[in-house]
């Protein structure tokens, strides 16, 4: 594809969203929760792409290669968090009647605990949506800045700009029909681009099951090795898990469930998108055994996250190809882009530093939105440095570590009543996690690698470490 292509297709997604978020500024409805109005179906349909970002839509196809598709196990673990956070979780907000999530810790514990939360999901969803926005970025400069030779900086500015310009006035409005948006730009990109491959393989729809079926890269369910990081119980459990803390206890996720009306239709749109997600990763693993099938058959040498772009935009296949592959991914990105920043300036303003005005103040808002898009881009720019082979596994390597403390906290929040040392709590959710690397590493020396469960220990040590605080009466 040439760079000028690329460049219509991503200008024309953006006249698509700067409507929506022209419409969603006028219409009523505040920033942050869009005053709880949104249609429970619209929110399941916005739940199942929200979760999703550029990186999905290129790592998970090209994590077959070498994982095959033991990534369903955690599929299925997914759909059982979900489950979780509509039955105990969605209740708990709705009754509290929050604008932050984080929030209920200062009720049930604290200020330093209410701090402690936010900063750490301020912190994990800074450095995880950088990882996402990277790998747009990456991909946009093989294809477009570096053949017209303009440097990766401008890349940066030019896609933070965008994300900036559709959600500074709408929120958490414009961020839902722009998931809406990219949740069916996405499936329809993933089907079609498997038709073509297909094609491109001369299989009819029959023959690519087979294909698919037959394939080594097609297995699920990994039962034999406890040590290794794709056994069955390790990958459900760290989904489980991944889930609760990545989406239910994650304020950038949990914005768009509290757009609605009441916490039934919160419930019904978290268990419908979840189920729907299912089929929807399901159909990325099958697109990534075709295209390592179709790689191998023209002998194209790119693997992981490069496999996906190199087959669609290398001119093997209809233009089509490149056009959907470019519309998913855009689509992708900028949405997840666009609502971690939203997330993250509803935090600052309600959570890390509330003014007397409160979160309604529109001008600080705006301010805080500016300055945090421009951290996001200087991380972004600070990932450019570091090469990495699958941004999906650093995605959840570093949420197992930013979002375990998290996950303790709310976990001995919800089943104990106990009450805790305040002050001290911060000192326990810093070392976790760095307790839990010292653990890592040790595991490795004996011969036991963890996987993404590395979640679990760093919450259990939280738990540990708050049981210590616990109060006399």
């Amino acid at each position: 594809m040439t760079p000028l292509s690329v460049i219509l297709i991503i200008a024309g997604w953006f006249a698509m969203t700067a409507m929506v978020a022209a419409l969603s500024a006028r219409s009523r409805g505040d920033f942050f929760t869009a005053g709880r109005r949104a249609p429970w179906w619209v929110v399941a349909i916005a739940m199942v792409g929200a979760p999703m970002s550029g990186v999905t839509f290129v790592s998970v196809p090209g994590m077959v290669g070498t994982a095959s598709m033991s990534y369903m196990q955690m599929v299925l673990g997914f759909f059982t968090g979900y489950l979780i956070i509509a039955f105990v979780l969605t209740p708990v907000f709705f009754r509290k009647n929050i604008v932050s999530i984080y929030q209920y810790l200062e009720e049930r514990f604290g200020a330093s605990t209410h701090r402690t939360g936010a900063w750490f999901f301020f912190i994990s969803k800074i450095l995880g949506a950088s990882v996402r926005l990277f790998l747009l970025c990456a991909t946009l400069q093989l294809m477009v800045y570096a053949p017209l030779g303009l440097p990766f900086g401008l890349n940066v500015a030019v896609c933070i700009a965008i994300i900036l310009v559709y959600t500074i006035r709408g929120g958490m409005k414009s961020v839902l029909w722009t998931d809406v948006l990219k949740t069916l730009f996405m499936v329809a990109s993933i089907v079609l681009c498997i038709v073509y491959i297909a094609a491109g393989l001369g299989l009819d729809w029959r023959g690519t099951i087979d294909a698919v079926r037959g394939s080594e890269m097609s297995e699920v369910f990994f039962f034999d090795e406890p040590a290794s990081p794709y056994y069955f119980w390790k990958q459900f459990l760290s989904g489980v898990l991944l889930v609760i803390a990545m989406t239910g206890l994650d304020q950038d996720l949990m914005q768009r469930t509290l757009t609605s009306r009441n916490a039934r239709d919160s419930r019904k749109n978290m268990i419908v998108g979840g189920l729907m997600q299912v089929p929807v990763i399901f159909l990325f693993l099958c697109l990534g055994v075709l295209l390592y099938l179709f790689a191998a058959s023209r002998g194209i040498a790119e693997s992981g996250d490069s496999l996906f772009p190199a087959v669609a935009t290398g001119g093997y296949l209809p233009t089509a190809v490149g056009v959907l592959f470019v519309l998913g991914l855009v689509s992708c990105a900028f949405s997840a882009g666009g609502s971690a920043l939203v997330a993250l300036t509803t935090s600052f303003v309600a959570d890390l530093a509330p003014s007397e005005a409160g979160p309604s103040d529109g001008s600080r808002r705006k301010w805080v939105h500016a300055a945090l898009a421009l951290v996001m881009g200087l991380c972004v720019y600070a990932f450019h440095l570091i090469d990495t082979k699958s941004a999906i596994d650093v995605v959840y390597r570093l949420a197992s570590y930013t979002y375990g403390p998290i996950l303790g906290l709310f976990a001995f929040g919800l089943a104990c009543k106990k009450q805790v040392h305040d002050k001290w709590v911060p000192l326990v959710a810093i070392l976790s996690p760095l307790v839990s690397l010292l653990l890592q590493w040790g595991a490795s020396k004996a011969g036991y690698s963890f996987g993404y469960e590395l979640i679990l220990v760093n919450a259990l040590l939280t738990i540990l470490g708050l049981c210590v605080l616990i109060k006399e009466k």
